[in-house]
Parts: C-alpha cells; structure tokens; sequence
C-alpha cells in the first residue's frame, strides 16, 4: 500500500523523525536539572534555623502591616486564587529580621485563602507554615476596617490574584494607604499588590499614583498565563495603574523588576519580594540586615544580565558564580524561563537560554 503513496510514506517517516528527536531532546534537556538532594528537606525549616533571622537580633523598630486577599476565586470562575505564600512568607522575614514586629490583616479578616507553589518553596516558606507566631497571625488576620494606620511604620501589600478583587475598592485599604503615604511613611506592594493603589485619592484630590514610577504584574505577564484574563478580572493591573496617571515601569517578564518613587515602592512579581521588602527597610531609614542571597536571586541576576548585556555576559556571571563558594545558581530557573520563550514564540531566546542552561552545568562539573 504505502508504495502506492510515497508521499505518505516520507510523511510518516517525517513525522516519525520528529517525534524520536522531541523524544531524544526531551530527555537532554531534563538532564540539565539538578537532582533533587535526598538529604535536604526543606519542609522541615523552622524560624530558629534561619540564621539571618536570630542571629544578630536587631532592637524593635516599630510595626509593619502585610495585607493579603480574602477572595478564594477568580471573578465567577472556579479557579482557585489567595495570597501568593512566598510574597508573604519571604517578606515577612526581611521585615522581622531587621527589627520590625509584623501584623497581618485582610479584607475580611479571620484566615484567608492561600497559594502555594511547590516548586518555589525554600527555607523561609516552609519556616512560615512552621512558624507557630507566623501561623497564629495569618490564621486569624485582622480585618482592615479595624487597622488604625498611626500605628504602624509602613504597610506591605503582597500579591496574588485575589487581590485584583477585593483590594481596589476597599474603603479602609484605601484609607490606610492614604494616611501611611501622607505622613511620609512607606507604602509597599509587589505582584498583584498594587492592585489596593489603583483608587486611592489623596487630599488634594489627585490620584495617589497620578506622575509615579510604579511596577506590577504586567499586562503580558498576565495574559501569557491567563489568555481570557481580559474577561475575567474586573481590569488588568498594568492598565489601572496607567488609567491613573502612572508611569508603569515593566521589566523583562517573570524577572525581578521594582520601582521606588520615594516612599512609595512596588514590585513587579514574586521574583521582586526579597528586594521590595529590603528596599522598604532602606526607606524607613535603616540599612537592610545582611542576608544569603538565594540561589534563585543569583540566576535571576544571571537571566537579567542576559536580557539587558546578551549571551555572553551571561556566561561570564555564570562563570563567575561557579568559582563562587557564596554564590550558588539555580540553572532550573534558565530552564524554565526557556520554557516561557517558546510559549512566547520566541525560538532563538529559547536556544540561547538553553544554551546558558547547558553551560551551567558544565562548569558546575555535574
């Protein structure tokens, strides 16, 4: 039969080609990964473990309030959404590590929902959901209506997408980021957190974020992930921001991205925490507490020396860090951001990262 159609007989072989080498390239590129180290577990970590928490206490500086999203779904979806864990969790530290006693309100009060990503979980996270302190506050946030601004230092909003629902027309939210701003205090958000300053008004009747430099989840990150985002949040974040005046400063996607407009600073996703949060606590006079930079953070500034300076900068820092006892490099964020590139169509980034990926490994001697 099939001499009767080579043409379907090529195809077939063809096809089959493909598949085999999709199949060969798959497994290659899977053994870029790190293994995962049996004798490390994480979900064991309890604040008492972290060094850059104990150690060196620093005196009681005040308070900072961290909000989080009480809305479990997304619009009339049955997606689920919360409070991103790793913006709450990794800020949450910075915070108590550099003097500052942290409580955690919500919209509605009482414990609300949560987000955890399994694959971004490290030490700090899992020492938040072991942290019976920690667990007691975000079990039982408080309800902002009962907030009374004067009392705290600044105020923390973490993201998640919740937030995009009942952050914005929050009348007390409003009202606490109104007072904190105008007293000259520290007003923070990253990711979807900036959704709570898209109405706020200030006396003077101007937008608060009217002519400032501001990050959030962008409109390209969003819909990247969400295609239908358009129809189901009540606006996208980088447009209610801009719709007031802001001046929307993105960066490159997923990578660490923030603003600091005098005491207002805003990061642009989870990857922006860490700096956000030491960022705050530079703007409320103090300089941040020395902390291990994480293996996530390294690459990060590895992905973000490739999209700024190219390929082989990139290698260079990747060098770099591997004669770096203090510099350890997660390569599995270089795979994963190859990952986004084909889903953004974008084939000669995807081999250019996957390159560096490779590259990694080699000069780790794995």
């Amino acid at each position: 039969m099939l001499k009767k159609f080579p043409v379907l007989k090529w195809t077939l072989i063809v096809l089959s080609s493909i598949i085999v080498l999709l199949v060969l390239f798959g497994f290659w590129f899977m053994s870029l990964l790190p293994d995962r180290d049996p004798n490390i577990d994480h979900s064991k970590t309890r604040v008492n473990d972290l060094a850059y928490v104990v150690e060196n206490p620093v005196p009681n500086r005040g308070k900072v309030l961290a909000v989080v999203t009480s809305v479990d779904k997304m619009g009339n979806t049955e997606k689920n959404t919360g409070y991103e864990l790793t913006e709450i969790s990794r800020a949450y530290y910075v915070f108590k590590a550099n003097g500052f006693e942290v409580d955690i309100a919500s919209p509605k009060g009482g414990e609300p929902p949560v987000v955890i990503d399994d694959e971004d979980m490290g030490p700090y996270d899992y020492a938040f959901l072991n942290d019976n302190n920690a667990q007691q506050k975000i079990k039982n946030s408080i309800a902002v209506a009962d907030i009374d601004p004067s009392e705290y230092e600044a105020v923390y909003f973490a993201g998640g997408k919740g937030a995009m629902f009942d952050f914005p027309n929050n009348k007390a939210i409003q009202y606490i980021v109104k007072e904190l701003y105008q007293s000259n205090k520290v007003v923070g958000a990253v990711c979807h957190g900036p959704a709570a300053l898209v109405n706020v008004t200030l006396d003077n009747g101007m937008p608060l974020v009217k002519n400032k430099t501001v990050s959030g989840f962008t409109n390209e990150e969003e819909l990247l992930l969400i295609p239908d985002a358009e129809e189901i949040f009540p606006f996208l974040l980088q447009d209610g921001l801009e719709s007031k005046g802001a001046k929307f400063n993105a960066g490159a996607m997923y990578l660490e991205q923030i603003s600091h407009d005098n005491n207002l600073i805003t990061g642009q996703n989870p990857w922006s925490t860490w700096k956000m949060a030491e960022t705050m606590v530079s703007q409320m006079g103090y300089t941040p507490k020395t902390r291990d930079i994480t293996a996530i953070e390294n690459a990060m500034q590895v992905m973000i020396t490739y999209e700024n300076h190219g390929k082989q900068a990139a290698k260079d820092m990747i060098l770099y860090m591997s004669n770096t006892s203090d510099k350890p490099m997660a390569r599995q964020l270089l795979a994963a951001h190859s990952v986004v590139s084909v889903m953004r169509g974008k084939l000669g980034r995807f081999a250019n990262l996957v390159s560096l990926t490779s590259y990694a490994k080699s000069v780790a001697n794995e």
